[in-house]
C-alpha cells in the first residue's frame, strides 16, 4: 500500500474539509509538504516527485481562494477540483516522460530495474489507469454536484476513483512481468538450463 502514501494529503483535504473547505486546503497542505520533507531527509531523490509538487501547487492555490472567498460557488465543486487536478497531474506526469507511479514505484523495486524498459511500461500503464480513473471521477463528481446528488453518492464515487485504479496497481505488475518473461522466452531458458 505504499503506493496510497502520496494520496494522504487529499484524504486529509477530505476529511477536514467538513468543518470548512478552507481548513481542508490548509491541511492537505501542511501534510503533502511533511511528506515531501520526510522523503528528502529519508534521501530519497526529489526528482520523480510530481504528484507531489502538484499537490503541493494544488493545495496553496485553493487555499488563497478558500480563505479570501469562503462562500465561493467552487466550494461544492471541491471533489471535482482535486479529482481534476489529479487528472492532470497524472497526465501531464506522462507527457513528460515521468509517470508519477515510478517515484512510488522506487520506493519498492529494487534500483537494478528502475531504467529497464519494462519498469517503464508498467509505470506508463499504472499512471494512465489512475488518470483515467481520476478524470471519470472528476467528471461524475462535476454531476454529482451541479444536480445536488445525496453527499453518499459522491462518497462512493470518490472511493471508486480509488479504490479500482489502487486494486489494477496492486495486481498488473505481477501480469505484466509475467508476460514479458513468457514473452522473451526467460522463462524456457530458465527451465531449460534447469533440465539439463
Amino acid at each position: 500500500m505504499n503506493y496510497l502514501r502520496g494520496f494522504i494529503p487529499w484524504l486529509v483535504f477530505a476529511g477536514v474539509s467538513s468543518f470548512g473547505w478552507q481548513w481542508g486546503a490548509l491541511a492537505g497542505l501542511v501534510s503533502a509538504v511533511a511528506l515531501l520533507i520526510a522523503d528528502r531527509a529519508g534521501g530519497l531523490s526529489l526528482d520523480l516527485r510530481l504528484l507531489e509538487y502538484g499537490t503541493i501547487v494544488f493545495f496553496a492555490a485553493l487555499g488563497v481562494l478558500a480563505f479570501a472567498r469562503p462562500d465561493s460557488g467552487l466550494k461544492m465543486y471541491g471533489s471535482a477540483l482535486s479529482m481534476g487536478w489529479l487528472a492532470l497531474i497524472a497526465w501531464v506526469s506522462i507527457a513528460v516522460r515521468r509517470p508519477f507511479t515510478m517515484g512510488i514505484a522506487r520506493r519498492m523495486a529494487p534500483p537494478e530495474v528502475w531504467h529497464t524498459p519494462l519498469f517503464r511500461r508498467i509505470n506508463v500503464v499504472l499512471t494512465a489507469a489512475w488518470a483515467l480513473s481520476f478524470t471519470l471521477t472528476a467528471l461524475a463528481q462535476t454531476a454529482a454536484s451541479a444536480y445536488g446528488w445525496h453527499v453518499a453518492f459522491s462518497i462512493a464515487l470518490q472511493l471508486a476513483g480509488f479504490i479500482l485504479p489502487a486494486r489494477f496497481t496492486a495486481s498488473y505488475p505481477e501480469r505484466a512481468r509475467a508476460r514479458f518473461m513468457e514473452t522473451s522466452g526467460a522463462r524456457a531458458d530458465i527451465q531449460g538450463g534447469l533440465a539439463s
